[in-house]
């Protein structure tokens, strides 16, 4: 690699044989067919949240797997060079990570492309998959590629509101994406043009997917509006992406929105966009995914108290039938299984209930 400019901040080209081995994760897909030339180094550079670094695996844990642009999950193994975003992490059923202070050895924190430095795991884990950054990627101006400069165009505030189904759960694998990727496919079988994003959570395309696979038309997610995870983000930034995501779904032709919040309503980033405004004049329902009785109706109270209609519980409890009656006994909104969500009369009547007080806003 031969060097430019100062010892403390080197610009260092990559090789052409460096360009072609880099296996380009899904959260920076935009760079697939535009891969860096160059990387930023140095004992002076500071990694900040959303810079695109390019790295090298020095050993394979966890994560033995990289979900590239396309999807596809390729293995790792020592020595490969992977591109890939610095971000925090939140997973209480894996890793707890946060961006390094500097280019020094970190972790492969998520398999759609996540960097940082692990703090805390889950007794589960095993060791996380090592990487040594060669560096940040840049610019042929020597600036450092960030996520913000791939985020999608905005788009303008659609004339009227559209009706918005939004899944919020307990935790992380409570069920949110099944149920949410359950009212795509109801809403679509009743005739709905569906847009559908994840607002929150970690960079991965696996929902991406799904929503897509479920009949939705558009689908986005957070690493679209720039944003490589949303921990640790602060959330005028999460609220702003998550309106934008919105509106281009709109845009795109949608005349039904699904959104999914990720993670639980006690993580930081989702109980504070609960109690924005601007989320809910967005959204008309909410569907809560639980696992148990005792989340379902911990997590209606939670979203009625910040003024939040709930309209349905749904999530892993629905897999246990005496968990649903010990639910449904407590309970003044149905209990849904993914495949009452898929039915279009009842996806169609839980986006009803409430387009009506959309429409008499427009």
């Amino acid at each position: 690699m031969p060097a430019t400019t100062t010892p403390a901040r080197v610009v260092s080209e990559l090789s052409d044989a460096q360009r072609a081995a880099l296996k380009v994760s899904y959260t920076v897909r935009a760079l697939r067919d535009r891969r860096p030339a160059a990387v930023l180094r140095g004992p002076d550079v500071r990694p900040r949240h959303g810079d695109v670094v390019a790295a090298a695996v020095t050993s394979v844990g966890r994560h033995t797997r990289l979900e590239l642009a396309d999807g596809r999950r390729a293995h790792l193994f020592p020595g490969d060079l992977v591109l890939a975003a610095y971000a925090a992490r939140y997973a209480p059923d894996q890793f707890e990570a946060v961006p390094p202070a500097d280019l020094g050895p970190c972790h492969l924190v998520a398999a759609g492309g996540i960097a940082a430095r692990v703090v805390s795991a889950h007794t589960a884990m095993t060791a996380p998959t090592c990487l040594r950054p060669l560096g940040l990627a840049v610019d042929g101006q020597g600036t450092p590629i960030t996520m913000s400069a791939l985020a999608g165009p905005p788009a303008p505030r659609p004339l009227r509101p559209i009706p918005t189904l939004a899944v919020v759960g307990t935790a992380m694998n409570s069920g949110k994406t099944t149920a949410g990727a359950a009212l795509v496919r109801g809403l679509s079988a009743a005739g709905r043009t569906v847009g559908a994003a994840k607002i929150t959570g970690t960079g991965a395309g696996g929902d991406r997917w799904l929503f897509t696979d479920s009949g939705a038309r558009e689908v986005l997610d957070f690493t679209d509006a720039g944003l490589a995870t949303t921990y640790r983000i602060p959330v005028e930034r999460v609220l702003a992406a998550a309106v934008g995501l919105h509106r281009r779904l709109v845009v795109a032709g949608a005349d039904a929105v699904v959104l999914e919040i990720a993670d639980g309503v006690l993580q930081p980033e989702t109980a504070a966009l609960l109690a924005r405004d601007e989320l809910r004049s967005l959204v008309d329902g909410w569907v809560f995914a639980a696992g148990d009785a005792a989340g379902a109706l911990f997590g209606r109270e939670r979203l009625r108290a910040a003024g939040l209609p709930v309209v349905a519980v749904s999530g892993r409890i629905t897999a246990a039938p005496l968990a649903v009656r010990e639910a449904g006994d407590r309970l003044d909104v149905p209990v849904h299984t993914p495949d009452d969500l898929a039915d279009p009369a009842v996806a169609a009547a839980l986006l009803a209930g409430r387009a009506t007080a959309a429409e008499r806003s427009a």
